[in-house]
């Protein structure tokens, strides 16, 4: 049951991003790029394909990868530090 609402948290998070990513691509106050990123970061604990189209994305952009793999350890130690307090 814990794994199933586990599973289910991530692919709406995951999903979420995504969805605020392509709205961003259209709108410039939202950073797409960065969303869908983030989404697809999310995803890829759970859905294969989003963990291989992440892996492409690492050999043919590593300079960005990396920063946003920094961007998503920073926000994970923000979201821990928050849910401790």
């Amino acid at each position: 049951m814990v794994a199933l609402a586990r599973k289910t948290l991530i692919h709406l998070v995951g999903w979420s991003f995504i969805l605020l990513g392509i709205v961003g691509l259209f709108l410039p106050i939202l950073q797409g790029i960065l969303f869908l990123l983030i989404g697809l970061l999310v995803l890829s604990k759970e859905a294969k394909w989003a963990k291989d189209l992440l892996h492409r994305i690492e050999k043919r952009y590593p300079t960005q990868y990396q920063k946003m793999h920094e961007f998503n350890e920073q926000l994970k130690k923000r979201i821990r530090s928050f849910l401790t307090k």
